[in-house]
Order: structure tokens, then sequence, then C-alpha cells
């Protein structure tokens, strides 16, 4: 991919990986907070003690929950074709890769199981 064989290229490529991640958390928080308006505002109707079904808040929260999930895996999928591509000199010696690709797991795996707490959760 780089001819350069200079370590920015690969600092550039963790960076767009944060930035994913970023937007990851970003979409999963406005699904949550979608999602219990929702639930917000049923409470607030009169006559309505707890909703009674799930509306278009709670799909539309999930969709957005759900996106920030395929945002997460994607990027890191990128990320990693992108450092396969890189020569060795372009990874500066010592410096682990792994902590962004673990941290976009771990925020897809935390967006699942918010998709399982809104399917089983008030």
């Amino acid at each position: 991919m780089s001819d350069l064989n200079d370590p920015r290229v690969f600092f550039a490529a963790e960076r767009t990986l944060l930035a994913w991640n970023r937007t990851s958390l970003s979409l999963m928080a406005f699904g949550f907070v979608i999602e219990r308006f929702g639930l917000f505002v049923a409470i607030l109707l009169p006559g309505h003690s707890a909703p009674a079904q799930r509306g278009i808040s709670f799909w539309t929260g999930l969709a957005f929950v759900l996106l920030g999930v395929f945002v997460a895996i994607f990027s890191t999928l990128q990320f990693q074709k992108v450092l396969r591509t890189l020569k060795p000199i372009e990874i500066p010696a010592g410096y682990r890769t792994e902590p962004g690709v673990i941290t976009n797991l771990f925020v897809a795996a935390l967006g699942i199981v918010l998709t399982v707490y809104f399917f089983h959760g008030v």
C-alpha cells in the first residue's frame, strides 16, 4: 500500500480506526437515547403506566445501536487489512497494534449486550 517506509502511515491508520471507534460509540449512545426517550414519552402519556408495545423509538434506537456495532466491526476489519499491507519498517519496533482492535471489538460486544438488554430489559 505504501512505499513511504514511514511509521506515520501506521499512525494515520490507527487514528482512523479510533475515529471510527468514536463514531460507533456515538451511534450506540444516540440509539440508547432514542430508545429510552420512547419509554419516557410512553410514561408521560395520560392513562399509560408503562409502554404496552414496542414503538418506532424502540426500533429506531435498536437500528442505531446495531449500526454502531457494524461500524465497530467493519472498521476493525479495515484496519487489519491496512496492517497487512504495511512493511515492518512502517510499524515502530515494540509498538503493539492490538489495543485499538481490542477496544473496537469490546465496543461491538457491548453494543450486542445493549441490544439484548433492549429486548429483555424494561
